[in-house]
């Protein structure tokens, strides 16, 4: 059987250089240290912010030079915590940090209290008064926008002094799945023993050629869940409690108000993604499931089935530079500004491709103030490693360009958005590939590539979604959330979508457990938002060139200056209309088509 490495058996160059963040934790330390100690720099105009304009620009400038600094002290922390959540140092270290923030917040509470105190129309008269301000007119527009919801001093502090504690779901689930969860050795069609683990059975298992390899995984991987249901399933029931409690607190008519609020997204712009897609993608992914399971010869399909390769006996293989080189081609489009952001990125150890025991599952973009993005992605060698890296890159190049172009304040744009730059990059390396080759069994692969995005996109991460928006009616009017209840929930949903082509075992059942995008505020959906965008986009570079990329790159540099619907309408997108998401939905439809008519 193979070994799994640990951390320090990964070679240096599969892992990520943090040394660029801090040389080592002795400069961590001091960075930490410093950063107590520049709270002063901020709290010291507590009392004072109705002094006039100046003060109140002088204020915010202090904010965001402290976050400036703890920033890196924070990334250093959670990027060696995601590389080996097995480390007692790291974990200790995540929680110093965690202790920090909870500080940090707590002390610098007071601008948002005070300046909201102030008398009616003064801010806007700060920002008319002081030309400085205009860089924090998003911080000041959003400040004013939360005003009905924002409780007394005393209680934002005290709220802001618990945001350790109230982020304690998502740490424990993480660390949990990170550090406890164990899964047993499995064996293949030739009774080979191949180890197990939450990111390879995601990365590789899952998706296996061999029938019994690959629901071998699955009991395995069902079996290591379901030792960890009820306290996962207390977790998130805190988790969804939590918001609940602090949207009634704050005045909100429910915890999904608070969360799309935060968002800057409608009701309606939510529930429209969840019943457009969810009815109208449902037939066509059943047809695609039922030509899997006619082609592959299945008994049956199980949810471990339904990404089961059609062609098992074709899985392009690549290398990391083959991938770098053809991510490169692809994105070339977007021009000579962005194409030198990711070539860097896949050469200077941005990214971090070993598989160890006690790395984060999944794959996921960090970008660090003052030095550059960070990806995470367990590499196995397969061409779908390009697209999911390209993925990846398309979070860094966003996060590149709003550095350059904004102050800190203006870079993060709402999570509704967040999705859109990947999923862009992502189709336009596939559509390069598709372009580029004869080969009418690459091309079919290709297609198959894009309908696994739309399937992990539109389908499985907005079925999540679809169990919040239901999860949350039923906390909402008292109801526990037990696993029981959250089990029965899932088989539900799956049900409903899937219409009796999968069979929904208590495997498909525990999904729940898989996704930290629950603890993410209602994250899960935004998906679909970003791929609904990015089809649109990519479409429009095709047909139009130079002035669809110039309005795609002016959207990535305005980043969080402006809300992201507004943004999408820059980019030509009308995410308040169902159009777009049809469109997307059709398109779909079309891929489905090609294969179906392949085979």
């Amino acid at each position: 059987m193979q070994k799994r490495l640990t951390r320090a058996e990964v070679p240096v160059e599969m892992t990520w250089d943090l040394t660029r963040i801090f040389p080592n934790a002795e400069a961590w330390e001091a960075a930490m240290a410093a950063v107590e100690g520049e709270i002063g720099s901020v709290t010291r105009f507590k009392g004072k912010l109705g002094e006039g304009a100046s003060t109140f620009l002088a204020c915010l400038e202090a904010q965001e030079e402290l976050h400036k600094r703890f920033i890196p002290v924070a990334s250093y922390a959670s990027l060696h915590l995601s590389a080996d959540g097995t480390s007692s140092a790291y974990q200790a270290s995540a929680a110093r940090v965690g202790a920090l923030s909870a500080k940090v917040q707590a002390a610098t509470s007071f601008i948002q209290t005070e300046a909201l105190a102030l008398p009616g129309g003064t801010l806007e008269r700060y920002l008319a008064e002081e030309p400085g301000l205009t860089d924090f007119r998003r911080t000041i527009e959003l400040l004013l926008e939360q005003k009905p919801h924002v409780l007394g001093p005393e209680t934002e502090v005290a709220l802001a002094s618990l945001s350790e504690v109230l982020g304690a779901p998502q740490m424990i689930y993480n660390r949990s799945k990170s550090s406890d969860m164990t899964f047993d050795p499995i064996t293949d069609k030739d009774g080979i023993q191949w180890p197990m683990s939450f990111a390879v059975y995601e990365g590789r298992f899952e998706k296996d050629p061999d029938p019994v390899l690959r629901r071998n995984a699955y009991a395995s991987f069902t079996k290591g869940l379901r030792a960890y249901k009820n306290t996962f399933a207390a977790t998130w029931a805190t988790e969804v409690k939590k918001n609940v409690v602090v949207a009634r607190l704050r005045g909100y008519k429910s915890a999904t108000d608070m969360i799309l609020a935060e968002q800057e997204v409608t009701e309606d712009v939510y529930n429209g993604l969840h019943d457009i897609i969810l009815k109208e993608l449902a037939p066509h992914m059943r047809r695609y499931v039922e030509l899997r399971k006619r082609v592959l010869g299945l008994d049956k399909i199980l949810y471990c089935d339904i990404e089961a390769p059609l062609d098992p006996e074709y899985n392009p293989e690549t290398t990391y530079e083959q991938a770098s080189e053809t991510i490169l081609r692809g994105i070339s489009v977007l021009g000579p500004e962005y194409a030198p952001i990711i070539d860097e990125g896949l050469r200077s150890r941005w990214i971090d491709l070993a598989d160890n025991i006690g790395k984060s599952t999944g794959a996921f973009c960090s970008t660090v103030y003052g030095v550059h993005p960070y990806i995470l992605i367990t590499w196995t060698g397969s061409m779908r490693d390009a697209l999911v890296l390209a993925h990846e890159l398309g979070h860094a190049g966003q996060g590149v360009l709003a550095l350059r172009y904004q102050r800190l304040a203006n870079t993060r744009g709402s999570r509704f958005f967040s999705e859109a730059p990947s999923t862009i990059n992502e189709l336009l390396v596939a559509q390069d590939i598709l372009d580029r080759s004869a080969d009418r069994r690459m091309r079919r692969w290709v297609i198959m590539q894009l309908l696994a995005t739309y399937y992990h996109n539109f389908v499985r991460h907005l079925i999540e979604g679809e169990l919040q928006r239901r999860t949350y009616v039923l906390a909402e009017k008292g109801r526990p959330l037990t696993e029981a209840v959250l089990s029965k929930v899932q088989g539900e949903i799956l049900e409903e979508f899937w219409g009796g082509v999968v069979e929904i075992d208590d495997g498909a059942r525990l999904t729940w457990m898989r996704q930290p995008h629950y603890y993410m505020g209602l994250y899960p959906y935004t998906y679909s938002a970003g791929l609904t965008i990015g089809t649109a986009v990519a479409q429009a570079i095709r047909e139009e060139g130079r002035p669809a990329v110039d309005r795609w790159l002016e959207v990535l540099k305005i980043a969080g200056t402006k809300k992201p619907l507004e943004r999408a309408a820059m980019a030509g997108v009308d995410m308040t209309r169902p159009d777009a998401i049809r469109k997307a939905v059709a398109f779909v439809g079309s891929l489905i088509d090609e294969v179906v008519e392949g085979f």
